[in-house]
């Protein structure tokens, strides 16, 4: 099973091993700075307690609770909040204070596509501009890695957490071969939102038969849209990470059904759709 860490705000913090919901892409990620300590160390234990439903989707949020329960003062928690709001795993309440926000699944499942369409478009770019044979050296090294973690007839959880930090890097080497600051703005700004980073659910399947299956086929994609960068193929370049952002989109569907769902960070957030 996948435990929370106090200490994890994305997939490349140090010892995370749950990516279900990404708060906080890499160049965001919470620092203790000098005279905020404290309020850092609320942010990160109140989104730890969003995530493990110890503050129920929907519930309004006591100041003076979380005083007791912190054991901070209100300043460093009224920080904490306004913090997790600017993440999204919080919403202001009309006549002060903050909820915890919940999510529709279509509400997931466009930020993805959102995320699909950024990442198809910035492997356009880097296919029609070109990139530095350092970046692609890079990405080709990344890759490989992830080649030897799926050699393995199963993934155990310290290969799977392996996985995912690949992966992550991937996707961030993908925005780099774009040479567009406007256009990796716009992905960090996307993969901050919850549930929508690169490796978003698939730890949902990490302990299904079909978990390897699926990341292999992601893996085969990775290798695709690398190569049609390479050989200056846009439009196929694009289409592929706009076909690749659909399995993400399939392990939010297998989440929110699945019935070890309650055992996945965060999944408590989503508004299962009707069928």
């Amino acid at each position: 099973m996948y435990t929370i860490s106090p200490l994890c705000s994305c997939v490349n913090a140090p010892g995370c091993r749950h990516p279900l919901i990404h708060s906080s892409p890499p160049h965001l990620t919470v620092e203790p700075l000098a005279g905020n300590s404290q309020a850092v160390r609320a942010q990160l234990r109140l989104r730890e307690m969003i995530l493990a439903a110890e503050l129920p989707a929907g519930a309004r949020i006591a100041e003076l609770t979380l005083v007791d329960k912190l054991g901070v003062s209100r300043t460093p928690i009224r920080t904490a909040l306004m913090k997790l709001e600017q993440e999204g795993l919080l919403e202001s309440l009309a006549h002060g204070g903050y909820a915890v926000r919940t999510f529709t699944e279509q509400d997931v499942s466009d930020a993805i596509e959102l995320r699909g369409t950024l990442e198809g478009l910035a492997a356009r770019l880097a296919a029609e501009r070109g990139c530095s044979p350092d970046l692609l050296s890079r990405a080709r090294d990344c890759l490989q890695s992830i080649d030897l973690l799926l050699a393995a007839d199963r993934l155990n959880e310290e290969a799977f957490s392996a996985y995912v930090a690949r992966n992550e890097q991937f996707h961030a080497l993908l925005q780099d071969m774009a040479g567009s600051s406007v256009v990796r703005r716009e992905w960090e700004r996307v993969v901050g939102l919850p549930f929508a980073s690169p490796s978003g659910f698939v730890v949902s399947q990490a302990n299904s038969p079909q978990a390897r299956d699926m990341l292999i086929v992601a893996q085969d994609q990775h290798r695709q849209v690398l190569q049609a960068i390479e050989q200056r193929e846009g439009a196929r370049a694009e289409a592929i990470m706009r076909e690749h952002s659909r399995l993400a989109q399939r392990n939010l569907s297998h989440a929110v059904r699945s019935s070890h769902s309650a055992q996945l960070p965060g999944v408590k957030l989503i508004r299962r759709a009707p069928t």
